[in-house]
């Protein structure tokens, strides 16, 4: 599905991306106006990968439900940022990080995810189907 189809059908568009040439200003107005009025905006990845000034516009027409920030293009986010003045916002000040133990128990989930799929066994698969059809279609 294109990028374009998804936000058009999802609730939550949650931002998960590393900073790059091709993610950056990913998000723009254009892109923005598709989700539904009824879906909310997350970013917890990196500022500049939405367009700012865009997403503010956004929000304030009431074009979608609202957005949870945890990152902005500027940090921390300027006194003069507009974005504060909504309804429909909840920022965070770039905390939104793991601790070690968080860290841990991620390792400790993926090796066991990984060595429990090499033996054959789903046992934290949500969507089992799929890899039932990844393995017929080989």
């Amino acid at each position: 599905m294109s990028l374009e189809e998804l936000l058009k059908n999802v609730d939550v568009v949650s931002v998960h991306l590393k900073l790059s040439d091709q993610s950056k200003g990913l998000l723009n107005e254009s892109r923005l106006r598709l989700m539904k009025k009824s879906a909310y905006f997350i970013n917890t990845a990196r500022g500049a990968i939405v367009d700012e000034k865009a997403l503010f516009k956004v929000l304030a027409e009431k074009a979608i439900a609202g957005a949870a920030l945890d990152v902005f293009v500027e940090e921390p986010l300027p006194a003069s940022s507009p974005l504060p003045g909504l309804d429909n916002v909840v920022l965070a000040p770039h905390l939104g990080w793991p601790t070690d133990s968080g860290f841990e128990g991620f390792a400790e989930n993926a090796v066991e995810n990984i060595l429990s799929y090499i033996d054959g066994k789903l046992t934290r698969a949500l969507n089992p189907e799929a890899v039932e059809r990844r393995r017929k279609a080989r």
